[in-house]
């Protein structure tokens, strides 16, 4: 599993899914850009991680996506793997969801998610190669109590991924999705006891996931030994859902 050189754009690298996977392409020696929106968890990614390259770009900002990508293809000469992990949530129970709330978190993880892997396609197809993973959720499969904005957000990654790997498949450019159960972050660490346990209850593995078992799969999915897996969806969420 070679990524030695291989020239990474992860999006939403500031967070705790977003480090462990600027982590995991670094020990495979790949050459990353790691972006996000806050600056002082850039900062300190760079700090963490001195020989990766950082860049600040909020995702809202659509007509701006191109030109971000061109910049990202200059400053490490290229993009051979995309990884879409940017994401936000707005919750509240649907008839209270404002409008606005609704549309933010489709502009953001959708829409923007779809742009990134146009305008990184159009690279990928010069050189007819490339590998672009898709961060989901289980709750796009299942929903979620509260979250009818984001589930539907996260289901609409999976259909268009798999709308474009039948696109560009014959274009040796593979275009999956992984989809991370209940994974322990800082999140998930505000979880009552109470709630927490009866969570962990449901999940056949009896824990948490880590942001590892998440970039792990990433990785994989990234290298030359997955290359005949295209379209495809894997669930990292210790048996909480079954597709």
């Amino acid at each position: 599993m070679n990524l030695k050189n291989k020239k990474v754009l992860i999006t939403g690298a500031t967070g705790g899914i977003g480090n462990s996977l600027v982590k995991k392409f670094n020990e495979m020696g790949a050459v990353i850009l790691a972006s996000g929106t806050n600056d002082e968890k850039i900062s300190n990614l760079k700090k963490n991680f001195p020989n990766i390259e950082t860049k600040k770009f909020k995702l809202d900002q659509h007509e701006e996506i191109e030109n971000f990508i061109d910049e990202v293809e200059k400053k490490i000469d290229g993009i051979d793997i995309l990884v879409n992990n940017a994401g936000i949530t707005l919750d509240n129970l649907s008839i209270r969801l404002l409008n606005e709330n609704w549309k933010k978190v489709i502009d953001v993880n959708l829409t923007s998610s779809f742009l990134m892997c146009k305008y990184v396609i159009k690279k990928m197809l010069k050189k007819k190669y490339g590998k672009i993973i898709n961060i989901t959720s289980v709750v796009g499969h299942t929903g979620n109590l509260g979250q009818s904005n984001y589930s539907a957000s996260k289901a609409g990654i999976i259909g268009f991924s798999k709308s474009l790997a039948i696109e560009y498949g014959r274009k040796n450019i593979n275009i999956n999705c992984v989809s991370p159960g209940f994974i322990k972050t800082e999140m998930t660490d505000k979880i009552n006891e109470e709630f927490r346990k009866k969570l962990i209850d449901k999940i056949p593995s009896g824990r948490l996931g880590s942001t590892e078992d998440v970039s792990n799969c990433v990785v994989f999915l990234a290298s030359d030994m997955s290359s005949y897996i295209n379209g495809e969806t894997i669930h990292v969420n210790g048996g909480m859902y079954m597709a």
